[in-house]
């Protein structure tokens, strides 16, 4: 073990108690956990903070915690604005008490923290940084990682996660504070009562309800469209439940086992809408209660997954993200222009892992279409833009593949709200047209082309995986592959240095006929993602060539 890992064990053995000195303590003689505790610190991005909980500098503590809410209070200090955070969470283990301590340091540093006095979605935070005025926003989440990572969120003023300025000054912060010990805040109780700390008010909850009802595009009639929810025991409970009803669905059942919020998310391992097995349940009850539609959020309710019935009493499949943001674009586009309020040049945004077939879509009806880096912050950087022209109102739909989508410019940032209301108003719609959304989609493929969209990821776990994965991405870019999977490479796009006017990523992307890959590190996990994006004239046609193009590129990482 490295000298310096031992002597920041030592330390932190000598400085912490309780749960977080035993788990040190059971790993004293484990050079390889050790050295995962301690050979980085929590990397802090754009997304913020995100890793697995327990002791250590690479790991979601209360020292970490407190390390990035004061190298954060420093730099919003240094900007010197209103002076005010909020600070919002999600059901995760320790997010309450990670969030009580976020808004302590923020208050001991003089800026003003607004915090939920319950646990709340994504986007409510971002809704409320706006509506508030706030200078910026703390979410404790990991979004729909398993139950062992816990994270931190941070936006800025617009309610968009920080910027890549922003967060190279948060970050020159946080690496300012050398000793997680000695961060310290005052009291929570005491900052309270003085109101150092205040808590959200209920009107700002109201506020985004009525928000995201505004952009329906249904009217508030009785609906009757049988639905399934699950909020996967996270914080969709209180308000999707709340818009189905405003909205007019009264024919809602929520998974019993995963409606209450429960961090340890016993009945389903992984949070992840796009998983099937975090569907189980829900497609149970779907069964036997005959819905129309499965709805499922994560637990900090930003995405939303879905499952259909293939034809009307047929068997349920499980759409993609981007097969969701396919049949949202053509239906919001299609509803808008049939009540008259489709605007003019109407605006789409999708990320570059995202399918081009919403493209075709847009073209029939005159729409510009932004392909954006991944990270819901680019495509509300787009609206923003629009904002600042007055022309917000063109703004229809920005999504990702990964089950996240957004049609107001209410917040920015993703809203599982938002589209399990739509999700739930265009079943409707293609239900009086005596259509499934599955029919539907097919019906837009019949259109515009077939398409599917494949994904696999690569872990690379621990300090030598992470060099690993670099040094395969390096290799990558080295010695560009000729062809992938027997098809040649039309065209290597490389956005590590910026490319189309996009700022750096590392993203590599290659053009095949009829398909697009794309590998890329995650954001938030220690594993690489291959991304297959295909088109044919058929669902044969492209299952006939993804296996080969999948593992010859995966086989590149392995």
């Amino acid at each position: 073990m490295q000298e310096a890992i031992r002597r920041e064990y030592e330390h932190w053995l000598e400085r912490t108690d309780g749960a977080l000195r035993d788990e040190l303590i059971a790993a004293q003689g484990n050079d390889a956990e050790l050295e995962d505790r301690f050979y980085t610190h929590l990397a802090f991005g754009t997304g913020g903070l995100r890793g697995v909980i327990g002791a250590g500098t690479n790991r979601m503590n209360v020292y970490t915690v407190r390390r990035a809410s004061l190298g954060f209070a420093n730099y919003l200090n240094g900007v010197k604005r209103n002076n005010t955070v909020v600070v919002s969470y999600d059901s995760r283990n320790f997010s309450d008490a990670f969030a009580r301590e976020t808004a302590a340091v923020f208050a001991t540093q003089g800026i003003k923290a607004y915090l939920f006095k319950t646990l709340m979605p994504t986007p409510v935070c971002s809704y409320a940084v706006r509506t508030l005025h706030a200078d910026a926003g703390v979410m404790i989440t990991a979004s729909h990682n398993p139950k062992i990572y816990n994270g931190y969120k941070a936006y800025g003023a617009d309610g968009c996660q920080i910027t890549s300025a922003a967060a190279d000054g948060v970050l020159a912060e946080i690496n300012a504070i050398t000793d997680y010990f000695a961060v310290r805040s005052e009291p929570f109780e005491e900052l309270l009562a003085r109101g150092a700390i205040e808590y959200v008010p209920d009107s700002v909850y109201e506020g985004f309800i009525r928000a995201v009802m505004d952009l329906s595009v249904s009217d508030g009639a009785k609906k009757r469209a049988k639905i399934v929810y699950s909020p996967l025991n996270g914080t969709g409970n209180v308000p999707v439940r709340d818009i189905l009803a405003r909205r007019g669905f009264s024919d809602v059942a929520v998974v019993p086992e995963q409606e209450k919020p429960n961090g340890d998310f016993t009945t389903c391992p992984f949070p992840n809408p796009e998983i099937k097995e975090a569907l189980a349940l829900a497609l149970k009850l779907g069964e036997e209660r005959n819905a129309d539609l499965i709805l499922a959020t994560d637990p900090d309710c930003d995405r939303v997954g879905i499952a259909v019935r293939r034809t009307a009493g047929g068997e349920y499949v499980l759409l993609s993200g981007n097969e969701v943001g396919i049949l949202l674009t053509d239906y919001l586009l299609r509803a808008k222009k049939e009540r008259g309020t489709l605007p003019n040049r109407p605006v789409i945004v999708r990320t570059i892992v995202s399918t081009d077939v919403v493209d075709d879509i847009g073209r029939e009806y005159g729409a510009e279409v932004f392909a954006v880096l991944t990270g819901f912050k680019f495509i509300g950087e787009i609206i923003t833009r629009l904002a600042e022209k007055g022309e917000e109102g063109r703004y229809i739909i920005g999504f990702e593949e990964s089950y996240g989508y957004m049609t107001g410019g209410h917040v920015r940032d993703k809203d599982a709200v938002n589209g399990s209301m739509l999700i739930a108003e265009m079943c409707e719609y293609y239900l009086d047209r005596g259509k499934t959304l599955y029919e539907a989609l097919i019906d837009i493929y019949e259109r515009v082309g077939y398409f599917k969209s494949f994904q696999k990821s690569v872990a690379f776990e621990g300090a030598a995986g992470v060099r690993n994965m670099n040094d395969r991405m390096a290799a990558l870019r080295a010695n560009p592959p000729a062809s992938i999977g027997g098809r040649r490479v039309l065209e290597v796009k490389d956005y590590g240095e910026g490319l189309d006017g996009l700022p750096k990523s590392d993203v590599l992307l290659y053009a095949l006929e009829g398909a697009k890959v794309v590998a890329r590190p995650s954001g938030t996990e220690p594993k690489l993602k291959i991304y297959l994006l295909a088109r044919g004239k058929s669902f044969e046609e492209i299952d006939a060539a993804a296996p080969e193009i999948l593992a010859d590129m995966e086989k590149r990482f392995r």
